[in-house]
């Protein structure tokens, strides 16, 4: 015989089915109370693990696990698929970017995956547009017209304006002014023009419907643009995950011996592929930040696409070092002379570029607030910005500058007599620093 806090006797028989019962109804079983009907006493969880079959003792103590994670408001189950971690958020870190030992990223707010600069917001927005019907009936506005007599839109396969209808209607009529085919003929035009639509066009009986499928085929266009590169972007960090995989499975240890290098001093070739993983996380997110980037503010949409631009050169040196030319020491039958060139070129494009992505995160999380409200400012403090957020191609140096002259506007750029350009990374410091403030390179 048992009994809970309350007192109550009964046989262990009867408390094994009584606590069974409870835990295969569900989550409840945690509120589970003495069988008496009259009291109300808690039966806790050593009578569980007492008087309870294994699998009952299992299912309860998951039950509870998970009462405990949903009810603490510092602790999440992991979103990403088949993942059964829970994550504690450590207050502090400035940022909702959290990482599960699975690997996967997400936002403590929202949970979608981790997606600095973008709010969670427009995360909402953007997804539910891509999953949305919306750019369908776009698609349909821009590239289809109504049948006249059935209403079901048609899109037009072949070359020639007349158009028969899909069966049970068939009916027949002219791509261009919707009229009957019956009534066209040489008089109208013959099969490729319609004289009947161009006049009926030039006396404004088409602008309306004509302004809307134009609105509609660029609005359709633009959401395209940003789509396929926020789309290219995922694929390519999708890639990267799976090559940071096999570098570390099985390249990393025949590379050490090639190189005979401890697998301790290629770490560099990892860190390099994880920022490779994270920059392709944040440059996907920037065509979502940029598609909402309202219109009217020419400066700063001006200024974004450049700092982009930058972004995604950067990027691809990097990718290109780490994907490409480390192919050539894999390939290699023997130790090379110049390795340890490879690693302190990887190494610094790892350190520029992540500085620069960093950089463009806060920037863009601060909403651009360098960029005046004049296009000609905009313009103008490219050169300057973009040097402060690292990682500058000479290039880009050159292109920023002759933007802001032609411009002609303000004189804010930078003066080239106050800054020196790192021998090994490109990037401009101030005249006063000692040391790269990008790659920690020693100024000579």
């Amino acid at each position: 015989m048992s009994a809970a806090a309350c007192g109550h006797p009964f046989c262990s028989t009867c408390w094994r089915g009584y606590i069974s019962t409870a835990i295969s109804d569900g989550p409840g079983c945690l509120m589970l109370r003495c069988p008496d009907p009259s009291c109300a006493a808690a039966v806790g969880q050593d009578m569980i693990n007492s008087l309870a079959a294994d699998d009952d003792k299992e299912k309860y103590g998951r039950y509870l696990r998970r009462s405990y994670i949903e009810d603490n408001r510092k602790t999440k189950w992991c979103p990403a698929p088949g993942c059964e971690y829970a994550v504690e958020f450590v207050m502090g870190s400035g940022s909702y970017d959290v990482n599960c030992n699975c690997s996967y990223g997400f936002c403590w707010n929202c949970t979608e995956e981790a997606h600095r600069p973008v709010d969670c917001a427009t995360v909402s927005k953007w997804i539910l547009k891509n999953s949305a019907e919306s750019e369908n009936m776009n698609w349909i506005l821009a590239n289809s017209k109504p049948c006249p007599k059935c209403k079901r839109p048609i899109e037009k396969n072949q070359g020639c304006m007349h158009i028969t209808c899909t069966p049970p209607c068939k009916f027949e009529f002219c791509w261009l002014c919707l009229g009957p085919w019956s009534e066209h003929g040489e008089r109208t035009g013959g099969f490729y023009a319609c004289n009947r639509y161009e006049s009926a066009r030039q006396e404004g009986a088409y602008d309306e419907s004509e302004r809307r499928r134009e609105m509609a085929k660029n609005s359709l266009e633009r959401y395209t643009h940003y789509y396929e590169r926020w789309a290219a972007n995922q694929s390519s960090r999708q890639k990267a995950l799976g090559d940071l995989q096999s570098l570390q499975n099985d390249k990393l240890e025949r590379l050490s011996d090639i190189q005979s290098q401890p697998e301790s001093q290629l770490k560099f070739i990892v860190e390099a592929w994880l920022q490779i993983v994270e920059c392709r996380r944040v440059l996907k997110w920037t065509y979502a930040y940029g598609f909402y980037l309202p219109e009217h503010e020419h400066a700063k949409r001006q200024f974004f696409e450049y700092l982009q631009g930058e972004a995604e050169s950067g990027l691809e040196r990097l990718h290109q070092c780490a994907e490409k030319e480390l192919q050539i020491y894999l390939d290699a039958e023997s130790p090379s002379k110049d390795f340890n060139d490879f690693r302190t070129k990887l190494a610094g494009l790892t350190s520029v570029t992540r500085n620069y992505f960093e950089n463009l995160v806060r920037a863009l999380e601060t909403g651009l607030n360098d960029v005046g409200p004049s296009t000609s400012h905009g313009t103008c403090s490219k050169s300057a910005t973009s040097k402060s957020l690292g990682g500058k191609s000479k290039s880009g140096k050159n292109r920023a500058s002759s933007s802001s002259s032609k411009s002609g506007g303000s004189t804010r750029g930078v003066d080239d007599s106050n800054i020196w350009t790192c021998d090994q990374c490109t990037y401009a410091n101030p005249k006063s620093a000692r040391a790269c403030q990008a790659c920690d390179r020693q100024h000579r």
